[in-house]
């Protein structure tokens, strides 16, 4: 830039035949030269002691310009001179003439020439002004140039003095102020553009200081953003590319600054679209929400496009359905979004999830079900949008415009854009721009719709598949929570159950299909049903995974072998982790096993936490190893947690931190001022804080109670005959204590047949066990592990018919095995007004009686 300051300051600005500068001799009559300037020596080489007194021919060729390539004739040039030919040879008016010249150095030059007669009485005839031609047409280029800038140039150019009032403008100038220079000249410059402003970051706002730091300093300014109205289109904000430079005089004195200005109001726009364009495709759709994703083409519009936008969708978009199309049967529209440049807050973009469900699973993610479904639209009869719906297209209707958000063939809803103030219109251009952001928020608002569907049948699949409500039992107290994984993660497969089990106790179960979506619900809800099959046979929990794992191995291996191949499609269950607990409230202790699944949370009364050393098994599916159990004895009021890796596990966060903070939150409640349901929620707001998880979360709690004494009665009899008659009579004793008046008959008919049946096929003690539940349970044990069967006897067979007279007595009976052999049990109704209400601890409505009567 230096050196360009330089070039310009040693340039000459005069013109090239200027008689100050140009190269000038003098003529007389016969052409010959009688005076001779130091330009011309400089110009032509010759001294003037060698050129006075010679004639001009020998500079000049006659006859104008020669053709290129042609020799000059000096012969004749000086014979023409001696006989008074010099008229031919300098035309003796003062226009522009290019001549031939040879330098004394004898290289040829073309020069312009101007001649002026002398008047007066001596020899000086005519003045020769010359110059080179090449100079003076680069001096005539700059010229036309000045010209060109002056009048036709696009950019404005104005000149300002040292108090910043305007001195010489150029005719652009002049129309975008609108006014002659001869009216404008003299005025200051924030005066013609009042409430204009700089706009690029890090220059001063107004004209006043830009201009006066460039006078102070000299440095210009390039490339500044200058937003104002143009005074000659008011109303309209225009957006010029300013650059400021000081002038100077030849001797250095400062008169003022420069300024050139061009308007780039319409490629400013172009660029804005474009970003607008480019920012919707960044930010438009990035969750598959449709009220997420209306809320997002709102906000890209405002401000940047429209001052108040409004997005309405059909009823049927929100449910994840198709719209049934256009016409004045489709009016019905829901607000999703809206948004105005005065209250940026006011859309509708909710983008919070599913919160937890009190339930075993929460309803279909929809909007409605979420308590999301937005307000509804109401249009006038010859509204614009009205207008839109009914025909299916674009309308534009003075400062509102009204683009359908169309998609598959159908209308999804519509999307208002409506200016204000100084932009309150609509140019083809920016109609084009609506037409395409709103065409690719409509691909994502049917992308979302789309996954509304599938999701919210994958959501019913698993609300259909886990429990609907879970059964009250005397064995545990309980509550549980159930959080579908986020938007973008799908459907997982984790599940819980509790299932009750003979003899009061009770199967607690919590599992994790690995993979997410329909497949892994549907095996979900396979494993969930194995699992409720199984436990009923009352199985070891290590028996009842081993099973369970051979099913699942063996479910995989078929659809392998159905495949012709072990990749690609193997069976989601693969993997799934399990575990399974079995609690006695009559012994207090709890049996359990996992296969690849975390440990539950242990909580004794006093508060201490630990996560028993429970041996982790495989994951299901994958086989080879054996499963082993754990058994602990557990307090009265014991807290025990059964929970997925979802509620512990995050991306931000290490699986044992997550521990650690259920660990802390589950103490708490070890007191027992809390409820249970309350302990959840505050497990769930300090593990999951935004209420959403990229993986499936299961959380069950369960506080452990007693059948205490008053409700149990255990006796131990020989296996002899005589053990029948024994176990009437203590049956109905018991009974009778009791207030089952109306059970004793059958029940010492029950005990009396299973006692006989023990002693006859059976061997070692017997015991024989009554439990007053909310059923009446009646077990004998013995030594044996042959179950009895039962079967229609023949009409002539003397025995067999025992076993079918119980079944016909009681709501169900079983078999359950253990290591010391097995049990025989049934369950009969109680009369309604016996059932008790146990509680822990709750000792009311029994009778007084021992803690264990043995025979």
């Amino acid at each position: 830039m230096n050196n360009a300051r330089k070039a310009t300051e040693d340039a000459d600005f005069r013109g090239p035949l200027d008689v100050t500068s140009a190269a000038t001799f003098v003529l007389d009559e016969r052409d010959v030269v009688i005076g001779w300037s130091s330009a011309a020596q400089e110009l032509l080489g010759y001294r003037t002691d060698e050129i006075v007194g010679r004639s001009v021919a020998v500079i000049l060729m006659p006859g104008g310009a020669p053709e290129p390539g042609a020799a000059p004739d000096r012969r004749a040039a000086a014979g023409r001179a001696a006989d008074g030919a010099g008229s031919a040879l300098v035309p003796p008016f003062p226009e522009h003439h290019v001549l031939a010249a040879v330098h004394r150095d004898g290289h040829r030059m073309q020069l312009v020439t101007a001649v002026c007669l002398l008047s007066g009485t001596g020899q000086a005839e005519r003045l020769v002004v010359a110059a080179d031609r090449d100079r003076l047409r680069e001096w005539e280029s700059r010229l036309a140039m000045l010209q060109g800038l002056a009048t036709e140039s696009p950019l404005g150019f104005a000149i300002y003095d040292t108090d910043l009032r305007l001195v010489w403008c150029n005719a652009a100038s002049e129309r975008e102020i609108g006014r002659p220079l001869s009216e404008t000249r003299g005025e200051l410059a924030e005066e013609l553009y009042p409430r204009g402003r700089f706009v690029t970051p890090g220059y001063p706002e107004t004209l006043h200081a830009v201009m006066r730091q460039v006078l102070d300093t000299g440095e210009p300014f390039l490339d500044l953003h200058f937003r104002a109205e143009q005074p000659s289109d008011p109303g309209k904000e225009h957006l010029w590319s300013c650059s400021y430079y000081r002038l100077q005089d030849a001797d250095g004195r400062v008169f003022g600054v420069c300024e050139d200005a061009f308007d780039i109001s319409d490629r400013y726009e172009a660029q804005r679209q474009v970003n607008l364009l480019v920012e919707a495709g960044r930010s438009v759709g990035t969750t598959l929400d449709v009220l997420v994703t209306a809320g997002e083409l709102a906000a890209v519009a405002v401000p940047e496009f429209a001052d108040r936008v409004e997005v309405d969708l059909a009823p049927a978009v929100l449910e994840g359905e198709v719209p049934g199309g256009t016409g004045s049967g489709a009016t019905d529209l829901l607000r999703a979004a809206s948004r105005s440049a005065e209250a940026p807050d006011s859309g509708s973009r909710d983008d919070g999830r599913a919160t937890h469900a009190t339930g075993a699973a929460p309803a279909g993610d929809t909007a409605g079900e979420r308590g999301r479904r937005p307000p509804p639209a109401t249009y006038a009869e010859d509204s614009p949008q009205h207008r839109s719906l009914a025909s299916g297209g674009l309308v534009l209707e003075d400062d509102t415009l009204v683009v359908p958000l169309r998609a598959g063939g159908g209308v999804l809803g519509l999307a208002t854009f409506v200016r204000d103030g100084r932009r309150a219109f609509f140019d083809r251009g920016a109609v084009a721009v609506a037409d395409e952001l709103v065409a690719r928020a409509a691909v994502s608002v049917d992308n979302a719709r789309r996954y509304t569907r599938e999701r919210a049948s994958a959501l019913a699949l698993q609300r259909q598949l886990l429990p609907q409500h879970l059964p009250s039992n005397s064995a545990v107290d309980l509550a549980y929570r159930y959080l579908p994984t986020d938007d973008l993660s799908g459907v997982g497969g984790d599940w819980f159950d509790v299932i009750p089990l003979s003899g009061t106790r009770v199967g607690l179960v919590v599992g994790d299909v690995v993979g997410h979506g329909l497949h892994a619900a549907a095996t979900m809800g396979r494993l969930r049903t194995t699992v409720r099959a199984l436990a009923p046979l009352d199985l070891p929990p290590d028996e009842l995974l081993k099973r369970l794992d051979d099913l699942v191995g063996q479910s995989a291996q078929d659809s392998a072998d159905a495949l012709g191949t072990l990749t690609g499609d193997d069976d989601v269950a693969a993997g799934a982790t399990c575990l399974y607990a079995v609690y006695d409230p009559v012994s207090r202790r709890c049996t359990m096993a996992r296969a690849g699944h975390l440990p539950p949370a242990v909580v004794e009364p006093g508060g201490r936490v630990s996560f028993p050393d429970l041996p982790a098994g495989p994951p299901l599916g994958l086989g080879g190893l054996p499963f082993e159990c754990l058994e602990i004895e557990l307090p009265v009021g014991s807290l025990l947690a059964l929970f997925t890796d979802g509620l512990v596990e995050a991306r931000d966060r290490d699986i044992d931190k997550g521990l650690d903070t259920l660990a802390h939150v589950l103490a708490g409640g070890a007191d027992h001022a809390e409820s249970l349901e309350v302990l959840c929620d505050r497990a769930i707001s300090e593990l999951l804080p935004d209420g959403t998880t990229n993986d499936d979360t299961a959380l069950l709690l369960v506080r452990t109670r007693e059948l205490d004494d008053r409700r149990v009665a255990v006796w131990s009899l020989p296996a002899e005959p005589v053990a029948a008659g024994r176990a009437r009579e203590l049956v109905a004793n018991r009974l009778r204590d009791w207030g089952l008046d109306e059970l004793v008959f059958t029940t010492e008919l029950i005990a009396s047949e299973l006692v006989t049946n023990a002693v006859r096929y059976a061997e070692g003690p017997l015991h024989l066990r009554l439990i007053h539940d909310r059923t009446l349970v009646c077990e004998v044990a013995d030594a044996g592990h042959t179950a009895p069967h039962l079967r229609h006897s023949a009409d002539d067979d003397e025995g067999g018919r025992g076993l079918f007279i119980v079944a016909q007595l009681v709501q169900r009976w079983g078999t359950r095995y253990s290591k010391d052999g097995k049990a025989i049990w049934t369950e009969q109704a109680l009369p309604a007004p016996s059932r008790p209400r146990p509680g822990v601890g709750d000792r009311a409505d029994l009778p007084d009686g021992p803690v264990l009567a043995r025979s």
